[in-house]
């Protein structure tokens, strides 16, 4: 018999097993080192790191976040260090946690990315989300995510390279998303994640002028959480495969109705840049309504709706 009192927050994406469904939202967390003097990174089910790419990359010109009713834009640009810096400086640190390592790769091309997945193959690390949906990048990027032919080529590419379970980040700026999910699945993915950020747009109006330099941004935070949840929905009830649903998850609640649509897991994002603490909160909040509902496990409510 499974105990109400303290239910089992374990669960499992392509054969790999976290100790709790909480993760990080790539590019809101960085690799950890920000936020481990908030709390012990080993509390969360696993840190997913920013995007990397094969040579470091500047990201674009500033300004490049603002607030918006309910959220914030952004327009980074996948700004890093490059692969040799991560590998280097960055992996080293995650290895000190009790914690799954996830690492996003990014890329303007199908080489660019392989290169990347090339180098992690001999890597101490559990498993890659690869990000074809990031809106800020000029080239490559969202075009891969928004054509389910490309998505199919990506992914099946990098799974023949890969060595670890490959996780494929799905843009949400798409017609239909259940298209994208099969897309990814038919090339090979491991688990889909959604949903990255949607596209929009800010302006100062006092100063007639774009509040982004680069005019648009990602929008994220509780503004597009209800977006997230249905396209959650869509994508876990067309493939077979694990989905780790994210969008504008602050509370246990939100990341309860993630797992209720069908997620098997969820990332916090910009929780994180109001409350540092989110992630691990949100893991103890979990625990909290299993046991006060007398569910002996997180499988019990993935996909109960």
């Amino acid at each position: 018999m499974m105990n109400t009192s303290n239910p089992d927050l374990t669960t499992t994406l392509a054969s790999v097993t976290f100790k709790n469904p909480v993760m990080t939202a790539s590019g809101t967390f960085g690799s950890g080192m920000e936020y481990c003097d908030f709390f012990d990174l080993s509390r969360l089910g696993a840190v997913v790191t920013k995007g990397v790419a094969d040579v470091p990359w500047p990201g674009n010109p500033t300004p490049r976040v603002c607030e918006t009713p309910s959220g914030m834009l952004n327009a980074i640009g996948l700004q890093n260090p490059g692969i040799d810096v991560f590998c280097e400086r960055d992996l080293p640190f995650l290895r000190q946690y009790d914690t799954k390592i996830i690492v996003n790769v990014c890329g303007h091309s199908e080489e660019e990315y392989l290169r990347v997945v090339d180098r992690l193959a001999d890597e101490a690390i559990d498993m890659m989300e690869i990000n074809i949906s990031c809106p800020n990048v000029k080239e490559g990027g969202i075009a891969f995510g928004t054509d389910p032919a490309a998505v199919e080529r990506i992914t099946r590419a990098v799974k023949a390279h890969a060595r670890q379970p490959v996780i494929m980040k799905l843009s949400p700026n798409v017609t239909d998303i259940k298209v994208m999910a099969r897309a990814a699945e038919a090339g090979g993915a491991d688990a889909i994640s959604l949903i990255n950020t949607l596209t929009g747009m800010k302006i100062d109006i006092e100063r007639a002028r774009f509040a982004l330099a680069n005019r648009t941004g990602g929008l994220s935070g509780p503004a597009i959480h209800p977006v997230a949840v249905r396209m959650v929905y869509e994508a876990a009830h067309s493939v077979s495969i694990p989905v780790i649903g994210m969008g504008g998850i602050v509370t246990a609640e939100d990341a309860i109705e993630m797992l209720m649509a069908g997620a098997s897991a969820v990332s916090v994002g910009t929780a994180s840049f109001h409350n540092p603490m989110a992630a691990a909160e949100i893991a103890d909040g979990i625990g909290a309504f299993l046991a006060r509902k007398g569910y002996g496990s997180v499988s019990e409510i993935i996909g109960i709706v």
